[in-house]
């Protein structure tokens, strides 16, 4: 029976750390690749993030070389911000296509975001909520925030929660402010998978980079299983992982061996 929420739990999300970055990217890749391989078909979840980057260029150049095929599969982003134009750069939509989805051979067809224009927003966060659930996510790529946020589901939201228009915390658009010209033009608002939807995916990947990610991380996989960490959800999938480097795993108790 999963585990309620407070208790705690030992350590069910199963994780591997590498030696730096860039074989946390390529151990992460790996696991996409699997999936694709055991079903070319397969419906994956896209993340956005600095973390995610070498990810994507992981999986890029096994594209690119040969190895690997996105031809037939499709793709669904996490989420998108509210109140930006089509076109800025820092769209969700815009990052995913220049970093993954334009470098690969996905159709042009097979991707999937919610639309942040549309006339009602709590309309289109209900569509693409159905649309997501109904895909059956094979894979999910999630990073986590400083706070334990996944996707935009901030501490306190309801581990049920669907997909739906959310305020970004204070600490959330000080952190995305790096990506805009000033703190200022971070989007106040945006459409996120809730993580009831997340948790429906078949199989979930947390990647995590660096030591202001350690305390979060050992939060989310060791600490009690709380909406106040909303990562701490992960313990009640049956198949959640996380690829770790040095850094973010040295706030771990549990010990497994360096990969």
């Amino acid at each position: 029976m999963p585990a309620a929420q407070g208790e705690r739990r030992g350590p069910a999300v199963r994780f591997h750390i590498a030696a730096d970055a860039a074989a946390t990217a390529e151990m992460a890749a790996d696991s996409v690749e699997g999936v694709i391989r055991s079903n070319p078909r397969a419906s994956i979840g896209l993340a956005t993030g600095a973390t995610m980057e070498g990810v994507y260029r992981s999986l890029v150049r096994r594209c690119q070389e040969g190895s690997l095929s996105f031809a037939e599969a499709t793709v669904y982003l996490l989420d998108e911000y509210i109140g930006l134009d089509a076109d800025h750069p820092q769209a969700y939509r815009n990052v995913i296509t220049r970093s993954f989805t334009e470098l690969v051979d996905l159709r042009d067809d097979a991707v999937f975001a919610p639309d942040c224009r549309a006339p009602d927003l709590d309309t289109e966060a209900r569509r693409y909520d159905r649309l997501v659930r109904a895909a059956g996510i094979d894979i999910q790529l999630l990073g986590i925030g400083r706070n334990g946020h996944i996707a935009f589901n901030e501490p306190g939201t309801p581990f049920d929660a669907k997909t739906n228009v959310v305020s970004l915390s204070k600490a959330t658009r000080r952190d995305n402010a790096r990506f805009f010209d000033s703190a200022e033009e971070v989007p106040l608002q945006a459409i996120t998978q809730g993580t009831g939807t997340i948790l429906q995916a078949k199989q979930i990947l947390l990647v995590a980079q660096g030591s202001h990610k350690s305390r979060p991380i050992r939060d989310a996989l060791e600490g009690p299983v709380t909406s106040e960490v909303p990562a701490s959800a992960l313990q009640l999938h049956g198949d959640a992982s996380a690829v770790l480097d040095l850094e973010a795993a040295s706030r771990l108790s549990t010990d497994q061996p360096q990969v």
